[in-house]
């Protein structure tokens, strides 16, 4: 606390303030009376002190008084009346005119301070008052945000509760309408291979031969179900893929004819090809299979004919539109896009298009898996599907493939056809080790390989293979299922490896996250066969292995 503050109880009273100014003059008196001999002919100097304090703790009234009490004291006791208008000399009357001027200003000056300090003081303590009221305005708008914010948390966490709920009900009812679509698909197929293999049984026990029917019968149900298979891995983006860089031209023009054989002759096909087209990188089997769904859905929606049309483009995808498809990244792409002139879709039928099991067709014409297989096999090419679609004006499906940007030797590499060969068979002295844990399935695989003359071996585990593997350090080949108890194909290959560097190793599997697959790709250098695979698969992947190998 500073002076001003300390003194100013004395301010508060007057009568305080009075009897100080009185007593400051009378001491300011004495003073005078105990140096007089020291200062003669000044009479006031002594005074100026005590006018001064009067006035800093009294204000304008009680340095008055000092002003007033110390010219009666001095002009009574030390003023000499003959000297009065003496100038050489402070006393008198000039003296008293200066002392009342010179006084009046101190008092006046010191009076300013006061108010001034006073104003100062009373704005401090104004603003002080403010900022206490503006804490606690504070305080209270900040518990009234804090109840606020707490009330918006309850309903946020009480809205993505329910949305939750919501989207697990929809997750149950996807899983239920999947499930009871594979389920009446799988019922027809199995009813038509064990129909058919049940007729040949009867047959053949009572003598007959005439069983290849049925037999082509149940192998057609066998590939039926397999397909079926693959659709549903594609749509959940878990088929392994090997993609090779490819040009979509030459791609839609090696299609064509097949399109145009398969469609018939209502449905004009024409190809619009894109000069300058940038190279891809995709599975060519995939894309084929995507081509045909997309031409035969077409063909559907044009019964009475029509006019389907495929064509390529380069395209780019900017920012704008990966905030609209937030699942799609901006950049370069290689888009094919097929168009018919058919009946179209509503927007409503077009928004659930590329669900699982959902289509327009009559009962029998169609699974619903056409356009969900594309759509998986676009996203996890790294791509996108989309579908441009309005009743009564035709339909366009879009698919966009990233730009593949390797150097001309990678393209020319990925272009290079494959030669077609008979069905190749062993040379007479390599051995393969198959390692499967289904008795089944390892017994049709190794009989299938002997009788395409291999030498095999068979283990039902990894630790069994292993032994076996240090008995024969002949073998050349590990066919091993990715998926078995103990070890997976990936660990007995891994240790095999290190045991024999110079075997070879073919992965055989029906589903696989992430043993050999990542991002939805083989990994670099590895083999594999998709079950169910057919013996022709089976003998060509076999002996593409071994010749690399030698």
């Amino acid at each position: 606390m500073n002076l001003y503050e300390r003194t100013h109880t004395i301010r508060q009273r007057p009568s305080m303030a009075y009897l100080g100014a009185i007593l400051l003059t009378l001491l300011a008196f004495a003073a005078r009376l105990v140096i007089g001999s020291a200062l003669p002919g000044f009479a006031f100097i002594t005074f100026f002190p005590a006018v001064l304090l009067a006035a800093y703790l009294g204000g304008r009234v009680a340095g008055a008084l000092s002003v007033t009490l110390s010219i009666g004291l001095a002009w009574y006791y030390f003023v000499e009346p003959a000297r009065s208008f003496d100038l050489a000399w402070p006393s008198g009357h000039l003296a008293i005119g200066l002392f009342i001027l010179n006084a009046g200003l101190i008092v006046l000056a010191v009076s300013a301070m006061n108010d001034a300090y006073s104003r100062l003081s009373d704005i401090e303590r104004e603003r002080a008052r403010l900022n206490l009221e503006l804490e606690r305005r504070v305080q209270e708008r900040t518990r009234d945000l804090t109840t606020t914010n707490d009330a918006l948390r309850t309903e946020i966490a009480a809205r993505e509760e329910a949305e939750a709920r919501a989207a697990q009900l929809q997750r149950l009812d996807a899983i239920g309408q999947l499930t009871g679509g594979v389920a009446h698909d799988f019922n027809n197929m199995l009813g038509i291979v064990i129909g058919n293999l049940e007729l040949a049984q009867r047959k053949l026990a009572r003598g007959g031969a005439d069983v290849i029917r049925h037999i082509d019968g149940a192998m057609d149900g066998a590939r039926r179900g397999a397909t079926l298979t693959q659709r549903l891995l594609a749509f959940a983006r878990k088929q392994p893929l090997a993609p090779v860089v490819t040009d979509l031209n030459r791609s839609v023009t090696e299609m064509s004819e097949l399109l145009r054989r398969t469609l018939g002759e209502q449905v004009a096909v024409e190809c619009v090809l894109s000069g300058g087209l940038w190279r891809t990188c995709v599975d060519p089997g995939q894309l084929e299979s995507a081509l045909v769904n997309l031409a035969v859905n077409a063909r559907d929606a044009m019964p009475g004919g029509g006019k389907l049309t495929i064509e390529t483009m380069n395209t780019h995808l900017d920012e704008r539109y990966s905030d609209d498809h937030p699942e799609v990244a901006p950049g370069q792409y290689v888009a094919i896009a097929v168009s018919d002139t058919g009946t179209g879709m509503p927007a409503d039928v077009a928004a659930r298009a590329f669900e699982p099991f959902f289509t327009t067709k009559e009962v029998g014409r169609g699974t619903g898996l056409g356009l969900s297989q594309i759509y998986g096999f676009a996203k996890q090419s790294g791509g996108h599907a989309k579908i441009y679609s309005e009743a009564g004006h035709g339909t366009t499906i879009k698919l966009y493939f990233p730009r593949y940007s390797g150097t001309d030797q990678e393209v020319a590499a990925g272009l290079m056809p494959e030669p077609e060969a008979a069905l190749p068979r062993s040379n007479g002295d390599e051995v393969i080790l198959v390692v499967e844990d289904e008795a089944g399935v390892r017994a049709t695989t190794v009989e299938t390989l002997r009788e395409l003359g291999y030498t095999v071996q068979e283990a039902s585990d990894g630790a069994s293979a292993l032994l076996l593997l240090q008995e024969l350090p002949s073998v050349e080949l590990l066919l091993t299922d990715m998926v078995m108890p103990g070890m997976t194909g990936r660990e007995l290959a891994d240790e095999a490896a290190e045991r024999s560097p110079h075997i070879s190793v073919l992965y055989m599997t029906g589903y696989t996250r992430n043993g050999i697959v990542h991002g939805g790709k083989l990994d670099p250098g590895v083999q594999l066969l998709t079950k169910p695979f057919s013996i022709d698969q089976l003998a060509r992947k076999v002996r593409a292995i071994l010749d690399d190998r030698r």
